[in-house]
């Protein structure tokens, strides 16, 4: 009898610890997302929706060739900057977390990585456009150093720019997660493996890039959440000729028109979650971390 009360009392426990989190879950997550597929079937008329459900708004959206190529060029550019951000970020996160062995050091490195983050992030996103225009820093390098013979022009208000802006800005969520699981690989485990004969690029094939996938899973899914809902650099950058579902819906808002808002809203909630859900099983966060 005792033993069954103890049982409940343990159960009950549970619960109440789970309760916060449940509650603020549903509150400031679940309720938002459906109250955003509820009004994405309300009906929208040129300056006002009423709650009368319909899917015209849907239709409208999966029949607009404008709108469908926002969600290609939105998963074009994610697939692009999260790749750059990969290629650029691992080698930078690997000198960090096995050549640096200093904690101090690579703190202060680490620390390095973020200072453009002390600015704001629009005035980041601005500072490009002086740097990638015809008379920008990057041409007059180029051309001082004899690689170009003129300015190159599609390096601003293109979709170039929009990739160089946003790995620039984003880079550093893929540094810092990868630094952090190549810091915790043991020294003596690749001083073990080079003792056997393995070369360095077995090391790095077989030992370090294994041990170094959480932090890369989780790196990519900092650049897919916020390369998926950006809309201020494709804005800037792109001088408006680059339209990413984001944009969209900043247009659609501007314009009142909620329900058409909510669509895109919605259609980008879902590419995110199937994102973030098929890098997630790229690695066993949980036992990793």
């Amino acid at each position: 009898m005792r033993d069954r009360t103890r049982l409940a009392r343990r159960r009950v426990g549970r619960l109440l610890l789970l309760t916060p989190a449940v509650v603020w879950m549903t509150l400031f997550l679940l309720a938002p997302i459906a109250m955003i597929v509820y009004v994405s079937f309300w009906t929208q008329y040129t300056f006002k929706i009423v709650p009368v459900l319909t899917t015209k708004s849907w239709v409208f959206f999966f029949s607009s060739e404008t709108y469908l190529s926002a969600l290609w060029t939105t998963i074009r550019l994610w697939v692009i900057v999260l790749a750059l951000t990969l290629v650029i970020g691992y080698p930078v996160a690997l000198y960090i977390g096995m050549f640096i062995r200093n904690k101090t050091t690579q703190t202060i490195v680490l620390v390095a990585c973020v200072v453009p983050f002390w600015t704001s992030f629009l005035i980041r996103v601005v500072a490009w456009r002086p740097m990638l225009g015809t008379e920008g820093a990057v041409n007059l390098i180029l051309l001082h150093l004899g690689i170009i013979k003129q300015p190159i022009e599609a390096l601003l208000f293109t979709e170039l720019s929009v990739v160089i802006g946003m790995t620039q800005i984003y880079v550093v969520f893929m540094v810092g997660p990868i630094a952090f699981m190549l810091s915790r690989i043991d020294p003596s485990v690749i001083e073990a493996a080079r003792d056997l004969g393995a070369s360095w690029w077995r090391v790095l094939r077989t030992i370090i890039l294994p041990l170094s996938m959480p932090g890369v899973v989780v790196g990519a899914v900092f650049v897919s959440v916020m390369v998926l809902g950006e809309f201020a650099t494709p804005a800037e950058l792109s001088g408006r000729k680059v339209n990413m579902l984001g944009n969209i819906i900043v247009e659609q808002v501007g314009s009142l028109k909620w329900a058409f808002a909510s669509v895109v809203g919605v259609v980008l909630t879902v590419l995110m979650a199937v994102i973030v859900a098929l890098l997630l099983r790229l690695a066993d966060l949980r036992r990793e971390l």
